[in-house]
């Protein structure tokens, strides 16, 4: 399962199961904004970071 979270410049994320949820929580990082339309904008320097949680 691919597990997703925001890094800024100053700041790290937690890891969630889905990109929506880490999305909604970018914000409190400062790595971006949802628009009421739903659409994600990440700020400058705002990376999206992805690993796979399975276990082989």
């Amino acid at each position: 399962m691919m597990q997703y979270r925001f890094i800024t410049p100053n700041r790290v994320g937690k890891w969630y199961r889905s990109l929506a949820d880490a999305q909604r929580s970018a914000m409190a990082i400062g790595a971006g904004f949802l628009c009421p339309a739903g659409s994600f904008t990440p700020y400058r320097g705002t990376v999206l970071e992805l690993r796979d949680s399975g276990r082989s």
